[in-house]
């Protein structure tokens, strides 16, 4: 399970003989795990990014928060000293025990995963976050972890847990699976510049959609209108970024669409025709990289009605990011040839790859 992307959490491949092998003991985290799990979870990616983990880990340690759980799984040290890693000093994954873990209160205990699970709503949790040390794979730390959000999740009243997972991450796919995850839907984000002249008619020219305009006061009921018989939410199934959760999915509603209207975060196009495209801003984040700070208005669905809405949209969306100073803006559609072609049509930047959520029905219990 993930936040924003799919973890390489799979317990396949060569490991310990299973009857053997020390069966992982999962725990609440605990502030003195931070170190630990940043140990292993340095170069998740690679060169492809870095990894946000290490980062706001000691805050979800920290939480006491209700609606979040955050877990990680232990196991005894010498279950994963032997196969630690080159660049690792042996030790570095290494906590004193609470009994609660893999060892008594005072011994150590080596951390080797962690994993989060989050309340979006009554009835819909996710789970992000999931990593499993590589030294520690073959142990059946994926599935426990996993296991435990799940778990908790239900305690929850949840009856559906989603994640998201990189489509390249092959490993944190067969995971999702192994532990009860199917394919919900899959999404892009379109990338538009902001530019607040988007909209002052300069560059008629290069759009078809010279006829749609961006509305001053959107309605959220057409809104809903427009949504609910859109093609948009029929592949997304329903799903729209969550307003609170930074890479979480959840249902959009109407209440939802209500609230962003009345925060001045609801967008729309029409024509003489009715509403043509709709799209709603869900926050603006700042990341402060190599001392330069920048921001990103993030758009948690765009839904249109053809090419040219898919314009105007655009448009709209990139006035609006420009208007509350961001450096770059995105906005989640649907991964489909029809969606992720309209906005190549109008020279919007689409990230390369796409993602995809993924969704365990809990109502029938373990």
């Amino acid at each position: 399970m993930t936040g924003s992307e799919g973890e390489p959490a799979s317990d396949s491949g060569s490991g310990p003989d299973s009857d053997s092998a020390p069966v992982p003991v999962v725990r609440e985290a605990r502030p003195a795990d931070a170190d630990a799990v940043a140990a292993f979870t340095a170069d998740t990616w690679g060169e492809r990014h870095d990894d946000y983990i290490p980062r706001v880990f000691p805050e979800w340690a920290e939480s006491d928060d209700p609606d979040r759980g955050t877990f990680v799984a232990t196991l005894p040290p010498e279950a994963v000293e032997a196969a630690g890693l080159d660049d690792r000093e042996a030790g570095d994954t290494h906590v004193a025990g609470d009994g609660d873990g893999a060892a008594d209160a005072g011994d150590p205990e080596a951390v080797v995963g962690c994993i989060q699970g989050v309340s979006l709503s009554e009835w819909e949790a996710w789970g992000q976050g999931i990593r499993v040390d590589p030294a520690a794979r073959g142990h059946g730390v994926g599935t426990a972890l996993s296991e435990a959000a799940l778990d908790w999740a239900r305690d929850r009243g949840a009856t559906v847990c989603r994640n998201m997972v990189f489509s390249w991450n092959v490993m944190g796919l067969g995971q999702s699976r192994a532990v009860g995850f199917e394919p919900e839907t899959e999404f892009r984000f379109a990338e538009p510049e902001p530019d607040p002249d988007a909209l002052d008619g300069s560059d008629a020219g290069d759009s078809a959609a010279v006829d749609i305009a961006a509305l001053d006061d959107p309605d959220p009921n057409a809104a809903w209108a427009f949504w609910s018989d859109s093609d948009a939410r029929d592949r997304l199934r329903g799903l729209a970024l969550d307003p609170d959760e930074s890479w979480a999915c959840s249902q959009l509603t109407r209440e939802r669409l209500a609230t962003a209207a009345a925060e001045g975060r609801l967008l729309a196009v029409g024509d003489a025709g009715g509403l043509a495209g709709v799209a709603v801003r869900t926050r603006v984040t700042e990341r402060e990289v190599d001392g330069e700070t920048t921001r990103t208005a993030t758009y948690g669905v765009a839904a249109w009605r053809d090419v040219d809405a898919a314009g105007a949209l655009f448009d709209a969306v990139a006035a609006d990011a420009a208007g509350v100073d961001a450096d770059g803006a995105r906005a989640l559609i649907p991964e489909t040839v029809e969606h992720v072609s309209d906005a190549a049509a109008n020279r919007v930047s689409v990230a390369a790859e796409p993602d995809f959520v993924m969704c365990a029905d809990l109502t029938g219990g373990r």
